[in-house]
């Protein structure tokens, strides 16, 4: 059995879990989220935990049975607490600030790079050097820093880029030094 999967997730007081035809609804004080269930994994709720059940022992069966816990799991977390991913600029120059609903970035492109930011996820720039991505979904979270950060990666040379807050970036020694005699 699946050791992910027959893990209970307990259900905070705030939080309320229901499902209906095959689709299951989370709602917290930070928002909803909804989630489609595939017809092999049943859901049980009782006195305040949920519970994913299998039909059967088959390899499909034991893959969905931890894919669809763990992703309760994160949505019961999110409508809680939410979460959160933090991004840092380096370059001379570079810098970030929020415009309307979007993220404006200017990473030494000849213009500035425009980010629309998506219906649920909130971005904030307390530093011009700083992004700050938070929302209840973990993984339009996720999926919005790695977009941002795909902008202008850090390059291994001088480091220059965007990169997660203590991400740790190899540099590479230059041609100049690599040829010495």
């Amino acid at each position: 059995m699946s050791r992910i999967g027959k893990k209970e997730i307990t259900i905070p007081q705030d939080v309320t879990a229901e499902v209906q035809d095959s689709v299951i609804f989370i709602k917290g004080p930070k928002g909803t989220l909804s989630q489609k269930i595939s017809g092999r994994i049943k859901i049980e709720i009782k006195e305040g935990s949920l519970y994913v059940k299998r039909q059967a022992d088959t390899k499909l069966d034991k893959s969905l049975h931890g894919l669809y816990r763990s992703l309760i799991f994160n949505m019961v977390k999110g409508v809680k607490e939410g979460y959160i991913k933090q991004l840092e600029i380096i370059g001379v120059g570079f810098r970030a600030q929020i415009q309307a609903n979007k993220l404006s970035m200017q990473l030494g492109f000849s213009h500035p790079v425009n980010y629309t930011i998506p219906e649920g996820i909130k971005v904030e720039t307390p530093k011009p050097t700083q992004i700050v991505i938070s929302g209840v979904d973990k993984q339009l979270v996720g999926e919005v820093a790695s977009e941002i950060r795909a902008v202008y990666p850090p390059e291994p040379y001088k480091g220059k880029g965007v990169r997660y807050l203590g991400e740790y970036v190899k540099k590479k020694v230059g041609k100049a030094q690599a040829t010495t005699k």
